[in-house]
């Protein structure tokens, strides 16, 4: 029997992927952790191993096609240890079809016993009722007989529902099954579900990655918590009536920014503030560093993100996700900021972990590092979750300011535009100051536009006088 070698749970949340490269062919005799396929999940590309050894017979998928988790990868040649399997799957069978013909013999030698245990209750009524009164006697024979008739239609009708039931195709149950054990949800939730009578199903998890928590139970059962369908996209009309046109298939990580951004632009009221600040000062102190840092590359944005960090401590709001379910805002107490950086394939958003506990040196080592693993689409899942912030600087390729778009579930994101040289009016004189434009988007349920524009500014002096802004002076 051929042996079928199917694509494993890559990571958590991923259940489909497409195929990137294949890197075997029919024929090829591939060994246990040898590299098959690579594929594209969310944002990452990661190489899938064999689990097995062997001659490869068939390859059952392409470049450019999505496969999905439990989908065939390849299919080995028949092998030794195949027999052998298939062999001990026969005897299997044969057992379990054995034990199950004895189960059923027993089943029906009990249900003959119950019958004759109902009978013989029977006659010891009837035996009883005729010692009565003639016409009572009478009486009570016809209702024992309607009664019994009705007991009769009863059971016939239990009879046929268990039929009906045990004759269910055994695929249908797998599927309802599967379907409810897919349900992100903890066995206190699913009893809660059960309990309140809500079918646990039709809801819509608001914890991370769809999970599905009391709240989400609570607000199903009175009516506020359902899943909506998703609007039908609107009909494109054919553009090759007025040219030539040429259809590209949408990358993975192409969708899913389509996917995240299109969920946090409907879920999340944004409002965008813009302000600018004076950089030149800072400008001098980076190239001092720099003269330092000889292996490492000391940019604006490692900079900025060591400010960002003691903005969120002063602000803890925008450190924070909202749980709209339980009405309630998650206070973060550790400083994950992620950077977004452009690729060939699209963007991608690696994130520096616990940035208060590095260096400006060490901070910006890493940008460097998960850059290139990002353009080289080898970022690992891990490298790219848990983030509470965003700093997103367009400042390299261009522009005056622009509105970014919270990463939801966070709550606030910086934008950082391309400084320009302009005159300001400094000891009644005009001087050439680097001005950076910022803009900063967030959550209007969670911040309000005064504490917006607060934390905004607060980061604004930080840059200009990081001594002032840190003392309040």
């Amino acid at each position: 029997m051929a042996k079928e070698i199917k694509l494993p749970q890559i990571s958590e949340g991923v259940d489909s992927a497409e195929v990137a490269e294949v890197m075997v062919s029919a024929g090829d005799t591939i060994s246990e952790g040898d590299s098959m396929i690579a594929v594209e999940t969310d944002k990452a590309s990661v190489e899938v191993p064999s689990t097995a050894s062997g001659k490869i017979k068939e390859v059952k998928v392409k470049e450019g096609g999505e496969i999905k988790v439990g989908d065939v990868i390849i299919v080995l040649e028949e092998g030794d240890d195949d027999s052998d399997e298939e062999k001990e799957a026969s005897t299997d069978e044969k057992d379990e079809d054995a034990e199950a013909e004895k189960e059923q013999a027993n089943a029906e030698e009990d249900s003959d016993e119950d019958e004759g245990d109902v009978e013989e209750d029977t006659d010891k009524k009837e035996d009883d009722d005729s010692s009565g009164d003639e016409d009572a006697a009478d009486g009570e024979e016809g209702s024992d007989e309607g009664k019994e008739k009705d007991d009769e239609e009863e059971d016939a009708g239990q009879d046929k529902e268990v039929k009906a039931q045990q004759e269910q195709p055994e695929d249908k149950k797998k599927e309802d099954e599967k379907e409810y054990s897919a349900v992100a949800a903890s066995p206190s939730v699913r009893r809660l579900a059960r309990e309140l009578g809500v079918d646990i199903q039709s809801i819509k998890g608001s914890g991370e990655k769809g999970r599905i928590n009391e709240g989400d139970v609570k607000a199903a059962k009175s009516g506020d918590n359902t899943k909506k369908q998703t609007p039908a996209a609107a009909d494109l009309p054919d553009f090759s009536k007025w040219g030539s046109v040429e259809r590209q298939k949408m990358s993975s990580i192409r969708k899913a920014t389509a996917k995240s951004t299109s969920g946090s632009w409907t879920q999340i009221p944004h409002v965008t503030q813009f302000d600018q600040t004076d950089i030149t000062d800072l400008e001098a102190y980076r190239k001092k560093m720099q003269e330092k840092a000889t292996d490492v590359k000391i940019t604006v944005t490692a900079i900025l993100a060591k400010i960002v960090v003691s903005a969120l401590q002063r602000f803890p709001t925008f450190n924070s996700s909202l749980d709209i379910a339980n009405k309630e805002i998650i206070l973060k107490h550790y400083y994950h900021i992620g950077i977004a950086v452009d690729t060939e394939k699209g963007l991608l958003v690696p994130v520096i972990k616990d940035a208060d506990k590095k260096s400006i040196y060490e901070i910006a080592a890493e940008i460097t590092a998960l850059s290139e693993k990002a353009r080289d689409q080898k970022l690992s899942p891990e490298e790219m979750q848990g983030g509470t912030f965003v700093i997103s600087n367009l400042g390299g390729i261009g522009g005056t300011q622009f509105t970014p778009i919270v990463y939801h579930p966070q709550v606030a994101i910086l934008g950082v535009s391309r400084a320009v040289i302009q005159p300001v009016y400094i000891d009644d004189a005009f001087q050439p100051r680097q001005i950076l434009p910022l803009s900063l988007s967030y959550d209007h349920r969670v911040i309000d536009g005064a504490a917006g524009a607060k934390f905004l500014r607060w980061i604004g002096d930080a840059i200009e006088d990081p001594l002032k802004a840190i003392l309040g002076s």
